[in-house]
C-alpha cells in the first residue's frame, strides 16, 4: 500500500493552495504516495481557475471525519471549509487565513496520530497572520511539538548539499545565549544523528558551529559559550560513539571542502544555518521535525507573499518534502525510537 501522506494547504493568501495543486497534478508523486490535501476545495478551486491550474477531482468532506481517508488511493482534497473563498486577498495579512491554516494543522495532526494518515508534510504559514488569529505559537514545530506532547524536538533542514539541525529558531538573537545549555546541545546532536542515520543509511559525520565569531577565539569574544557549554556537549557526544567535532567558527564550518566531508552541521541559531541552506538549497531542502512520534516534513520557504496567486511559485521543495515523509513512511522502522517518528 502506497502511504497517505497529509498536506497541509498553508495560508491561503500566500503561495501555497497553488504549488498544493501542482504537488497533486504530478504523476510522479501519486505513483509512491496518496497526497490528501487538507485545505478548502472553494479557495483552491478560484486559484485553479486564475491561474488556469487543474483541478483535483476527488473531494471529501472532511465533516465525514478522518476515518474517510482509509479507502483513498489517489490524490484527494480534504475539504474543511475552514474560509470563505471570496473574502481572501492574495498576499495580504488576515486572521481568516491565520484561523484557516492552524486548522488545517490541527486536523492533519489529528488523523496522523489516529493513524488515518502516515506522514503530514506542511505548506507555509505566515506568522503574522497566525498571532492576528491570536494563535500564539511562532510556527508549525512548537505547534507540532504541544499538539504531541513531545518534549525533547528540534529542526532540521535537509538537503543533499548541505543538512543543518537546530538547537535554537524563532527567537530574537538577545535570547539565544540564555537558551544555550549541554543538555540541549547534547539533545539536538543527538535527534540529528539518529535522524541522518535513517536518511543516510550509515552513521553521519557531524559537525558544530561555534556561537561567536572565530567560535570564540578562546574566550576573546562573547561569554566562553564555546569552552563552557558547547565543547563539553560535543565532548560527551563523542563520548557516547557519535562522530562529532567542534565547535568550529561558523563563517568557515560551510566552505566547500567541508561540506563535502559533513553529513549535518549542528547550528546554534536560525540564521546561523538557513542563510547557507537556502543560498545553496532552497528549491530543494526540506525542513523535519525531529522527537515528534508522527512523521512530520514542510517545504524550506515561506508564504511568498509578493508573488501569491501568480503563477510563479515553484513546488520543488513541495515535491522534496512529500518524497521524503512518504520514503520515512514506508521504510522499515523497527530499531527507530518512537519519539522520533521513525527518523533514526
Amino acid at each position: 500500500m502506497k502511504p497517505k501522506i497529509a498536506v497541509t494547504m498553508g495560508d491561503p493568501a500566500g503561495v501555497g493552495p497553488e504549488i498544493a495543486l501542482r504537488l497533486l497534478a504530478q504523476p510522479e508523486v501519486a505513483a509512491y504516495c496518496t497526497p490528501i490535501l487538507f485545505g478548502d476545495a472553494q479557495l483552491l478551486r478560484r486559484v485553479a481557475t486564475q491561474l488556469n491550474l487543474p483541478m483535483c477531482e476527488t473531494i471529501v468532506d472532511a465533516r465525514q471525519g478522518a476515518e474517510s481517508l482509509a479507502s483513498l488511493t489517489k490524490p484527494t482534497i480534504y475539504d474543511l471549509q475552514a474560509i470563505d473563498a471570496d473574502a481572501v486577498t492574495p498576499g495580504q495579512i488576515s486572521a481568516a487565513c491565520g484561523q484557516a491554516c492552524y486548522a488545517y494543522i490541527l486536523a492533519a495532526i489529528g488523523a496522523a496520530k489516529a493513524g488515518h494518515v502516515d506522514a503530514i508534510s506542511t505548506g507555509p504559514i505566515n506568522k503574522e497572520a497566525l498571532r492576528a488569529a491570536g494563535v500564539n505559537y511562532p510556527g508549525h514545530t512548537e505547534i507540532f511539538a504541544d499538539e504531541t506532547d513531545s518534549a525533547r524536538i528540534c529542526m532540521m533542514l535537509t538537503s543533499a548539499e548541505i543538512t543543518c539541525g537546530f538547537v535554537t529558531t524563532h527567537v530574537g538573537y538577545a535570547e539565544v545565549p540564555s537558551l544555550l545549555t549541554q543538555e540541549r546541545i547534547g539533545e539536538v546532536i543527538q535527534l540529528s544523528h539518529e535522524a541522518m542515520l535513517r536518511i543516510r543509511g550509515r552513521a553521519p559525520k557531524m559537525l558544530v558551529c561555534g556561537l561567536n565569531p572565530h567560535a570564540g577565539e578562546h574566550g576573546l569574544f562573547g561569554n566562553s559559550e564555546e569552552e563552557r557549554i558547547i565543547a563539553p556537549a560535543v565532548a560527551t557526544a563523542q563520548a557516547s560513539g557519535i562522530d562529532i567535532a567542534g565547535p568550529f567558527p561558523p563563517d568557515t564550518v560551510f566552505l566547500r571542502e567541508r561540506r563535502a566531508a559533513t553529513d549535518c552541521v549542528i547550528c546554534m541559531y536560525h540564521d546561523q544555518g538557513h542563510i547557507p541552506l537556502k543560498a545553496l538549497a532552497f528549491d530543494v531542502a526540506v525542513n523535519i521535525t525531529l522527537g515528534l512520534p508522527i512523521i512530520r516534513t514542510s517545504v524550506d520557504h515561506g508564504t511568498a507573499f509578493d508573488i501569491a496567486w501568480q503563477g510563479k511559485a515553484g513546488v520543488t521543495s513541495l515535491i522534496e518534502a512529500v518524497r521524503l515523509a512518504s520514503r520515512l513512511a514506508t521504510e522499515p522502522a523497527e530499531s527507530c525510537s518512537p519519539e522520533l517518528g521513525g527518523l533514526t
